[in-house]
């Protein structure tokens, strides 16, 4: 069975940034996705709006906490979860909101930055560990990007251009 989900949007207010009893850091983020829908009858698009509640874990809350704003255009790719309760009314309410796996600040540099100033490496990923029955391995930071702020990337080899032989007919061997 698959549960995948793939959102594209803008952040709608801040991050709500808390951590639980145990220290674990959990960010929930409201997230718009606009969808332009065109009626061939009247010659007019009109643009549908989605709210997500997208719910960041971990070293993904601290990335949101740090860098993600109102405004903020982000990639999401996570799973689905719905959760039931009963308010105080004793009428059973259900949810559902993304778990993100992945996130990517995408957008312009100046798009992301944090009030507490620049930041480093604005498109540059970082990924949830695989939850499989709790974690198996330590959190460990995202690589550092260079200080100018742009993704690190390493240049193609060039192919070494060889002279083609200057071959003349008249030194063939046979």
């Amino acid at each position: 069975m698959i549960n995948k989900v793939i959102l594209v949007g803008n952040v709608g207010v801040d991050p709500e940034i808390r951590t639980t009893e145990s220290g674990v850091k959990v960010a929930r983020v409201r997230l718009a996705t606009t969808e332009r829908i065109y009626n061939r009858q009247t010659n007019e698009s009109t643009d549908l709006t989605e709210w997500h509640t997208v719910t960041l874990w971990r070293g993904l809350a601290d990335v949101a906490d740090r860098y993600v704003r109102k405004g903020s255009q982000l990639y999401i790719e996570g799973r689905l979860r719905t959760r039931e309760w009963t308010d105080k009314d004793n009428i059973k309410r259900y949810s559902t909101e993304v778990l993100a796996d992945d996130m990517k600040l995408l957008g312009r540099r100046s798009d992301n930055q944090s009030a507490q100033g620049g930041m480093q490496g604005a498109s540059q990923p970082y990924q949830q560990p695989a939850q499989q029955g709790g974690y198996s391995q330590p959190y460990q930071q995202p690589a550092a990007a260079p200080s100018y702020g742009q993704p690190s990337y390493q240049q193609p080899a060039q192919p070494q251009s060889i002279p083609a032989p200057q071959d003349d007919p008249d030194d063939l061997p046979f």
